[in-house]
């Protein structure tokens, strides 16, 4: 028989002699950085030395490592513990602190609402007894529970105030590894940094953030947390202003960093508008595997020409998003229009398709104009580091000096925007094939050429079928192709 020994603030039946059997032990811990568990593993030690003082047998531990009571996420072992204490499984909670099982009233309350017409008690290890069979006892814990959510959001709030110092000083406040620096932050890592630069210049030419991913997974490149790349992991950090030198706080750029830029201001801010272009496709799906599925016009109706599989004869053909206005032999299509940008991509004038409409832009003032507002956003961030303002107060005169620093960066980002072009022509005029050159291109950078170049306008074919047709064969007739140069 386990002995009786009193226990303050257990329920009066439990006292004279139906002492809890079975006790659950919980435990947490909101970060662990290490993985290791160590500071759950304390807990528990100290959890069951308090149960065996009590008399108690520890019947199940319930665990939640490395997760926070106040941020609201799913806590597994917290849920189990509930569901056990409704169903009788266990009599009795030891926990190593009342600010590990709850830092919100809410929770309070339900946990309350399970334990108290059970008469389950509650034992801390620092704490002493948590008594929810009297009022009193309730209003305890409920005072406690308010004490440890104010502790929390006051540290919330000081962590704030230190990133956003440390974000207005230019450092770097400390967290995972960012990709193209090492573990400190600061210090540039030489072979991710040439990666990041050659990733740039890749969507600056047009070519697709799952291509570029691919491409680099198969070099070996992964990310800062040893992963690999997919389209939304790559664009995240490419957007990212740290990579040009500039410290952000709560996604806005307060100032310039410490730590040295990977890439020119310029070419990020072109990147950004590249990425964030509304003509770019950025809905998830399978990517196009057709020249111009996606790019070609209905000639009837203006609609996007899509590619789709034909069972009789097998093939694929390209036809009108919205009607059946046309159907076309893709594979046709592509090998005419691919050999007329390859004749147009080898002419001796080519390099003049390379002048982009504002590379004469003088970007001085704009300059001048971006860093005025930057300080004027330091200053800000100052006021509410020093408490003279509020973060609703911050988030306002903030939102007009936001709005004015996107239309510059959009100007900046017109005058440093990539050509497709670039290497291209002048591949294609060394090479003795041109159209190898132009095969041997990704598909998202030969689509992202005939963008900029040209727009093609896919008619209904013609009634009558061109000489030399055989019947059940697909034919195709270049007149129901028509290619004209892309509006500026």
């Amino acid at each position: 028989m386990i002995p009786l020994k009193p226990v303050i603030g257990v329920a009066k039946d439990q006292v004279m002699g139906h002492l809890p059997e079975r006790a659950a032990v919980y435990v947490r811990v909101s970060r662990d950085k290490t993985g290791a568990g160590l500071g759950v593993d304390r807990q528990e030690a100290d959890c069951r030395a308090k149960a065996a003082e009590l008399g108690w047998t520890v019947v199940e531990v319930y665990a939640d490592n490395d997760l926070s009571a106040y941020s609201g996420k799913p806590r597994p072992g917290y849920r189990r513990l509930l569901a056990d204490v409704r169903a009788g499984a266990v009599d009795a909670v030891v926990v190593w602190h009342t600010d590990r099982l709850h830092r919100r009233p809410s929770e309070l309350e339900e946990y309350i609402a399970v334990c108290e017409p059970r008469g389950a008690p509650t034992m801390t290890v620092k704490a002493g007894p948590v008594d929810l069979a009297t009022p009193s006892g309730r209003m305890v814990a409920r005072q406690l529970g308010a004490v440890a959510r104010y502790e929390v959001e006051h540290m919330i709030e000081r962590q704030q105030r230190a990133r956003l110092q440390a974000a207005t000083d230019g450092r770097w406040a400390g967290n995972k590894r960012p990709f193209g620096y090492q573990p400190n932050g600061v210090t540039v890592d030489p072979v991710e940094a040439e990666a990041l630069r050659w990733a740039a210049t890749q969507v600056m030419d047009g070519v697709a953030l799952r291509a570029i991913a691919r491409d680099l997974n198969a070099r070996g490149v992964r990310t800062s947390a040893g992963g690999t790349w997919d389209a939304r992991t790559l664009g995240r950090m490419l957007r990212r202003p740290r990579n040009a030198g500039l410290s952000v706080y709560r996604g806005e750029v307060v100032g310039s960093a410490r730590w040295p830029a990977i890439l020119a201001e310029d070419t990020w801010r072109g990147v950004v508008a590249v990425l964030d272009d509304p003509a770019r496709r950025t809905t998830p799906g399978r990517p196009p595997r057709w020249l111009l599925s996606g790019l070609a016009v209905c000639g009837v109706c203006g609609a996007p020409v899509v590619s789709k599989p034909r069972v009789r004869p097998r093939m694929v053909i390209y036809t009108c998003s919205a009607k059946a206005h046309l159907t076309r032999p893709a594979e046709a299509v592509d090998a005419f229009v691919t050999a007329v940008i390859c004749e147009r991509l080898s002419r001796p004038d080519a390099r003049d398709l390379l002048i982009p409409p504002d590379a004469t832009q003088d970007t001085t003032a704009l300059h001048l104009a971006d860093s005025a507002l930057a300080s004027r956003l330091v200053e800000l961030g100052r006021l509410y580091g020093d408490g003279m303002i509020d973060a609703p107060q911050l988030q306002a005169a903030t939102a007009s000096i936001r709005a004015q620093r996107e239309r510059v960066t959009a100007q900046l980002a017109a005058t440093s925007r990539g050509s497709v072009l670039a290497g291209v022509i002048d591949d294609m005029a060394k090479a003795p094939d041109p159209a190898a050159v132009w095969a041997g291109l990704d598909l998202s950078r030969r689509r992202a050429i005939l963008r900029e170049l040209i727009t093609v306008t896919i008619l209904p074919a013609p009634k009558g079928r061109p000489p030399g047709w055989q019947p059940g064969q697909p034919y195709f007739d270049p007149r129901t192709v028509r290619i004209r140069p892309a509006e500026p």
